[in-house]
């Protein structure tokens, strides 16, 4: 007999790899959202779990194409990924989180709504407690591939098990300026398989951790090559280019710019569509690919100067011929 969900069939299949025998407690939606219901995950999986540390291991279903192929991509279902979470539990604990379910639920809505998906080493911030009303110093979040599913093959094509993991800002703000994946290893040393817990302190608490990542941070510079800046845009005045920055983001530019320019990588800076690429070069020199997009090469000086030209006011950037940066003081 064929089989209506192939798609959901699958992920079962590699569960029940991992967890043999175990029935987990498993809550479906009444209203699917290919029908027009609220929530994009037709379901959403817990297995309770003690080893290596008491936790909810969190499965869901509906970023994948669970029941018929319906994209033109034949390597991959759906999205490419289903999401994972691990929460720390309390030992006897037999109620599974549902604030983690509708973190869940949160995050797929993001993805079906702006186009933009999720992949291992992408990070964000939550704007607020990953829990709503529970005093957590957990804020953002990472992503990476969910260490004992991994990815398998399906009828409708590929599909990684991807892990949102909680971070701190402090560890958030380590992640931009370094690397995704340096801090989750430093993480994965204290908690095993990246299970997220509300009520753990932040990694740099530890000096020694602290250490590390600026260690890792001077000899890699930062990983974030795209920056999504508000209020950001670019404007050209016969041979001259102006970027202009509202003053609340400039820091965070002038941050960017240090961790990434001069250790040869590039940055990507977006204001809603908006988008500038700056580069070290020998040579300064402004370019126009198309599709609104500014490529500015800038040279040793200018890369040196430019963090210190982001600041209120109007200032040309040495260096350079014809560059200037205006940062507006609201």
């Amino acid at each position: 007999m064929t089989s209506d969900a192939p798609g959901w069939d699958a992920i079962d299949a590699r569960l029940a790899e991992l967890y043999p025998n175990v029935e987990p407690k498993h809550y479906g939606t009444l209203h699917r959202f290919a029908l027009g219901g609220p929530d994009p995950l037709d379901g959403i999986s817990f297995y309770s779990r003690d080893e290596p540390m008491p936790h909810w291991h969190i499965v869901g279903y509906g970023m994948s194409e669970l029941y018929a192929k319906e994209s033109d991509n034949p390597d991959e279902s759906g999205w490419g990924f289903e999401f994972t979470f691990r929460v720390a539990r309390d030992t006897g604990d037999a109620e599974p989180p549902m604030w983690a379910a509708n973190l869940l639920q949160n995050l797929a809505r993001y993805v079906f709504s702006s186009g933009n998906w999720f992949e291992p080493g992408h990070h964000m911030n939550a704007n607020g407690p990953l829990r709503q009303e529970y005093e957590t110093a957990l804020t953002a979040l990472a992503f990476a591939e969910d260490p004992e599913l991994g990815t398998i093959a399906t009828p409708h094509g590929r599909v990684q098990f991807l892990q949102v993991v909680g971070l701190t800002s402090d560890e958030y703000a380590a992640v931009r300026q370094w690397d995704t994946d340096g801090v989750l290893s430093l993480l994965a040393e204290r908690q095993p398989l990246l299970v997220t817990d509300l009520d753990r302190p932040s990694l740099t608490d530890d000096p020694a951790v602290r250490a590390e990542i600026e260690t890792g941070r001077a000899r890699d510079g930062s990983s974030t090559g795209l920056l999504m800046v508000a209020g950001f845009g670019w404007a050209t005045e016969n041979d001259t280019v102006r970027l202009r920055f509202k003053n609340v983001t400039a820091a965070t530019v002038a941050q960017a710019v240090r961790d990434r320019l001069p250790h040869g990588r590039e940055l990507l800076l977006d204001g809603n569509g908006t988008r500038v690429v700056l580069l070290g070069a020998e040579v300064f020199a402004i370019r126009r690919p198309g599709d609104g997009l500014l490529e500015v090469d800038l040279p040793a000086e200018a890369v040196a100067a430019l963090p210190d030209a982001l600041v209120p006011g109007t200032h040309p950037v040495p260096g350079t011929s014809h560059l200037i940066v205006e940062v507006s003081k609201d």
